[in-house]
C-alpha cells in the first residue's frame, strides 16, 4: 500500500531522526506499511517529512538495527515482518535515549575512528578527498553563520569511515554513529564549539591529503577526546 503525504507529521524539533523513525514504526505497526512493502524513494520520502536527506537517512538505518526495514541490492529499502520485539525493542529504546551509554559510545568512538582516520590516509581515493573538502566548505558556510552544522559533523566522520575501505566497519559504525547524534547536538552547542569542531575536522583532513597515517590518527584521537570532554561534562 503506497504512503502519502497525509499519512506522515512534517518534521520540525531536534532528534529529526528519531521523530522520522518512529513515525515510519507506527505506520508498519498501523498497517499502511505491509511486510515485503518498499519505502518511496530517499528524495520522496524526505519530501514527505520535509526533513534533509541526511536525517532521513540516519532514521533508515535506525529501523534496520530495529529489524524494521532491510536494503536490498537492486530493491530498495523493503519492510521485514515485525516481531514484538522490534516494535517494542528495549535495547533500541535503550541506545536511543540512555543517558549513560554515552560515555561507552564516545569510547567506542576513540577505539575505531582514529584506526579509520589512518586508514583513510592510505588508501582515500581523489573523490573522497573531494567529498571531505566539500564537506568542509559547507560545514565553515554554517559555521559562519552561527549554525550548528550536525550534519556536517556527522557526514565527515562518515565519509573518513568510508575512505578507509573496509564495508564491515562501515556497517557496524553506521548504527553507532546515529546513536551519538544527540550527543553532537548538545557538544556544538557548547560555546567556541563550533569554530574547534571545524578546526579539528580540517587537521584530520590535511593529515589524510598529506597520506601521514600517523597524524591523521592523532588527529581524529584528539579530536574526539576533545569531544568527551565537553560531553561528558554536560551529562
Amino acid at each position: 500500500m503506497p504512503i502519502v503525504k497525509s499519512d506522515v507529521d512534517i518534521i520540525r524539533k531536534t532528534k529529526v531522526y528519531e521523530k522520522i523513525a518512529h513515525q515510519i514504526q507506527r505506520l508498519i505497526r498501523d498497517g499502511l506499511l505491509k511486510p515485503g512493502d518498499k519505502l518511496p524513494p530517499e528524495r520522496e520520502l524526505a519530501e514527505m517529512f520535509q526533513v534533509s536527506r541526511s536525517s532521513l537517512r540516519d532514521a533508515i538505518r535506525a529501523l534496520e538495527l530495529m529489524g524494521l526495514v532491510e536494503p536490498r541490492q537492486g530493491e530498495g529499502t523493503v519492510v521485514l515482518a515485525p516481531s514484538s520485539e522490534s516494535l517494542i525493542n528495549p535495547l533500541a529504546a535503550a541506545l536511543l535515549h540512555e543517558q549513560d551509554l554515552v560515555s561507552e559510545l564516545l569510547e567506542f568512538r576513540e577505539m575505531i575512528e582514529p584506526t579509520l582516520a589512518r586508514r583513510a590516509a592510505t588508501y582515500a581515493s581523489p573523490e573522497d578527498l573531494d567529498h571531505l573538502e566539500d564537506i568542509l566548505r559547507r560545514q565553515k558556510e554554517k559555521v559562519d553563520r552561527g549554525e550548528l552544522a550536525i550534519e556536517e559533523d556527522s557526514e565527515f566522520h562518515y565519509a573518513i569511515a568510508h575512505a578507509a575501505k573496509n564495508s564491515v566497519v562501515l556497517r557496524v559504525l553506521d548504527a553507532f554513529m546515529d546513536l551519538l547524534r544527540e550527543s553532537r547536538e548538545e557538544s556544538l552547542q557548547v560555546e567556541g564549539r563550533l569554530q574547534k569542531s571545524l578546526a579539528g575536522h580540517r587537521l584530520i583532513l590535511q593529515a589524510i591529503q598529506r597520506h601521514d597515517s600517523s597524524a591523521a590518527e592523532t588527529a581524529m584521537r584528539q579530536h574526539i577526546e576533545e569531544i568527551e570532554g565537553i560531553v561528558l561534562n554536560k551529562i
